[in-house]
């Protein structure tokens, strides 16, 4: 049996939030659906029990809206717990759920949603479902007792709830793949620090560590829904993907700084709208800098490699406007720096520049 204290004290569901019919499902609020039903919510317990019982059910999360379409059945109002829940569900009809989440109101009730809505379902309970979604922007649930399927039905939207095992294997293959690209950016980081401090500017070195920190953006944004499916299961995975990430965002926004011909925003924007393949493409990030293959860089501030200094943003800044691009700043003498920044952070900035001269000199 299910402590009910102990759920009280370690549940933390989110509310449905209010809705109004006829309208279509956000990325937001599918986000928040799925946050709902992931595994270690006291929701999802529940909906895998009656699963593991090879049960089927309907479960409806209660509105405004909902009270309209319900007939028969009995009102319990009883406080909501896993156990209940599968217990409940060996009866025929639908079961609703405070919108709260914390009470089972109704049980054995039929919903009438008007017959006229188009469900694409043939099953009674996945068309019943379809239609109190389309028709009360509530969240609906159909479990499936013969093929022992979730789905979720909320406002226009239908998704299968996938198993965990096969969320999991998908998302570390996934994990692979990211790995390696971070090694694919790391390489690319390490050639374009040799070539900047060289002076030897080559705007398809710099466009392929964009593409590679573009690249790694995407396939994150492709697992944002599974790692909420997830739930509790996805915290390792989380902290992996967080070592793999660290840092990328900002040393591919400082590339994309020191190589176009727009701005930063303008660059960002143009690069987001590209996909997975077309980012594959490098004459594609080149065109996003407003840039040409061809074209001779000659010059960088190089905000990006002093970046790598003990100095803060405003103390590149003020480098750079004082003495001038990245060649001037690493050729200048101890007295320019000290001019600039003061004696005791030249002497820091100073070693950490040979640090980085010396890093990149046998690449």
């Amino acid at each position: 049996m299910v402590n009910e204290e102990v759920i009280e004290k370690k549940e933390r569901q989110t509310t449905i939030v209010e809705i109004k019919n006829n309208e279509s499902a956000t990325k937001e609020e599918f986000l928040n659906i799925l946050k709902l039903v992931a595994p270690g919510t006291s929701l999802r317990t529940g909906i895998d029990g009656i699963v593991d019982a090879k049960k089927g059910g309907l479960i409806v999360i209660e509105n405004d809206f909902v009270n309209n379409i319900l007939e028969g059945g009995f009102k319990i109002n009883a406080r909501y717990t896993p156990q209940k829940l599968i217990e409940l569900a060996k009866m025929d009809g639908a079961i609703v759920i405070s919108r709260d989440l914390k009470r089972i109101v109704y049980v054995n009730i039929m919903l009438v949603p008007d017959s006229k809505i188009p469900s694409q379902e043939t099953g009674t309970r996945h068309k019943s479902a379809e239609r109190t979604a389309k028709m009360t922007g509530t969240l609906a649930i159909a479990i499936s007792e013969r093929k022992n399927q979730i789905n979720l039905y909320y406002k226009d939207l239908k998704y299968h709830l996938k198993d965990k095992s096969e969320i999991l294997r998908r998302t570390t293959e996934t994990l692979q793949v990211l790995e390696k690209q971070r090694e694919l950016f790391d390489t690319n980081v390490e050639k374009l620090n040799a070539l900047e401090i060289k002076n030897d500017l080559n705007i398809i070195q710099a466009s392929k560590v964009i593409q590679r920190g573009k690249v790694m953006q995407k396939i994150l944004e492709s697992q944002e829904r599974t790692l909420i499916e997830l739930g509790n299961e996805a915290g390792v995975l989380k902290s992996r993907i967080k070592e793999l990430i660290k840092g990328v965002d900002k040393e591919t926004d400082l590339v994309i700084k020191e190589y176009t011909k727009l701005n930063l925003k303008k660059s960002n924007n143009l690069l987001e709208n590209l996909s997975y393949e077309e980012l594959l493409d490098n004459e594609n990030i080149i065109l996003a800098l407003a840039q040409d293959e061809n074209n001779n860089i000659e010059l960088i501030k190089g905000w990006r490699l002093l970046s790598k200094t003990n100095l803060s943003e405003k103390e590149v800044a003020t480098l750079i406007k004082e003495i001038g691009d990245l060649p001037k700043i690493l050729e200048s003498k101890k007295e320019d720096f000290e001019r600039v920044l003061g004696v005791e952070k030249s002497i820091v900035v100073l070693k950490d520049i040979e640090r980085i001269k010396e890093q990149e000199r046998f690449i």
